[in-house]
């Protein structure tokens, strides 16, 4: 144990600062169901998931035995090179919960490479050059994501991508005039939007695809309008543009259903999916249908690591939890328990601005009490607090404004219970030092 402190206290000396300066650096043991296990002996309730990644909680005995089963037989799978069960019939399952007609999978390790396949894709199969993004999104950190990541612009320093993007802005039903419909403003709004964008900027003919979070994540939780999300959709068929929903976070029941496609009842033409897919197993896949992955052929995109066959077996266990265990349902009632209790926490406590929901996909924003501007500084300090107390959050948003909460969907009402009181304490605790 002493050496793995040591190795914890000089961690600078081994691991790049990207990777070894985030918030807030736990020394963990253990993992089980919604809780981490200190190296100081403290329980943690965890309300991240691995950043929207342990949907059916951490280490399931049902994933455990899926790991060592699949280990048993396989390990490392070439696709294409060898073929297995796990992918084939992974990809066969997938297609009964995705949206519409997505049902042809290539499978990656990570977001951003489902990220950067769909763009691959669209620009092959269009023979488009230009991306539109909007202002706001995170699609990842390779330079081809990065294109069209604007959630904040230190991600993008010293490193403009040559791939050609524009952005429009992402829906802001707060900027909606006193009176009027939000929801009709904010299609007005892009309607506006993408008018001056074709008309300044690019035709819509040069354009292959417009990629959306359909909830904004990394952004701050942002839940736009179902207008606007149908809006995007005819902008796209009355100009042959393909739509690509970065699903990454969303996906897999933290909305509250299958996808948040599903939620806005608008189907891409290309999804990129990943996080809960495996239950912490790197394991991502861009998807489409089979007409539109027809018209990529081999050569144009490959993968050495992608579809592994015991990340495979692992997501195959993992969509089983979810059915089985009725975790999507789950998401949306106890999301929307948590949803009142925190509405009843920010009627005490003005410091909150917002509360933004969707299934288990939660915003807590915060602002600054004498000025109103959006308060990162507060929540890196509510956080601090929140972790004393015995409770993991992490954050997001422009500024670092945005309390995420994005607990496994396996968490019961009575632990919402638990975190949000110490949530409480953590706030009362800032409150009474400024």
């Amino acid at each position: 144990m002493s050496n793995w402190l040591d190795l914890y206290e000089n961690m600078g000396d081994y691991l790049a600062p990207s990777m070894a300066k985030d918030h807030p650096n736990i020394p963990i043991v253990k993992e089980e169901g919604c809780y981490y296990y200190g190296v100081d002996g403290k329980k943690y309730l965890d309300f991240t998931s691995g950043i929207a990644v342990t949907n059916t909680g951490h280490r399931h005995p049902k994933i455990v035995q899926s790991i060592k089963d699949a280990a048993d037989q396989l390990v490392h799978g070439p696709s294409g090179v060898i073929m297995y069960e796990s992918i084939l019939k992974l990809a066969k399952n997938l297609g009964e919960v995705l949206p519409g007609n997505l049902d042809c999978f290539f499978f990656a390790n990570s977001g951003t490479e489902a990220v950067e396949g769909a763009l691959k894709l669209a620009k092959y199969v269009t023979e488009r050059p230009y991306v539109v993004s909007f202002t706001g999104c995170f699609h990842g950190r390779s330079l081809g994501a990065l294109s069209v990541t604007t959630s904040k612009s230190k991600y993008r320093k010293f490193l403009q991508p040559s791939h050609l993007s524009y952005q429009v802005p992402y829906a802001d039903e707060k900027s909606c005039p006193e009176g009027m419909d939000p929801e009709v403003y904010c299609v007005e709004q892009l309607e506006k939007d993408f008018k001056r964008l074709f008309q300044h900027q690019v035709t819509p003919e040069e354009v292959a695809c417009i990629i959306l979070e359909p909830v904004l994540g990394e952004g701050g939780y942002i839940i736009p309008p179902k207008a606007w999300v149908k809006k995007i959709r005819e902008i796209c068929d009355e100009h042959g543009i393909l739509l690509i929903f970065d699903e990454v976070q969303t996906g897999f029941g933290r909305t509250g259903e299958w996808f948040a496609a599903q939620y806005f009842e608008v189907t891409p033409d290309i999804m990129a999916i990943a996080k809960g897919i495996a239950s912490g197993l790197p394991l991502s896949a861009t998807v489409a249908s089979k007409e539109l992955m027809k018209k990529w052929p081999l050569g144009t995109h490959g993968t050495t690591f992608g579809g592994n066959p015991i990340a495979c077996s692992v997501a195959l266990a993992t969509l089983e939890i979810l059915h089985e265990e009725k975790l999507v349902e789950n998401s949306k009632v106890v999301g929307a328990y948590a949803k009142e209790q925190l509405i009843e926490l920010q009627a005490k406590y003005p410091i909150i601005s917002d509360v933004r929901s969707i299934g288990l996909m939660i915003g807590i924003e915060i602002s600054n009490l004498e000025t109103g501007e959006l308060d990162g500084q507060a929540v890196m300090k509510i956080l601090d607090y929140a972790l004393e107390e015995g409770v993991l959050f992490y954050l997001c948003g422009t500024v670092g404004e945005v309390i995420r909460m994005i607990p496994p969907l396996t968490v019961t009402k009575e632990q919402i219970d638990d975190g949000l009181e110490m949530l409480e304490k953590a706030i009362k605790r800032y409150m009474d030092e400024i």
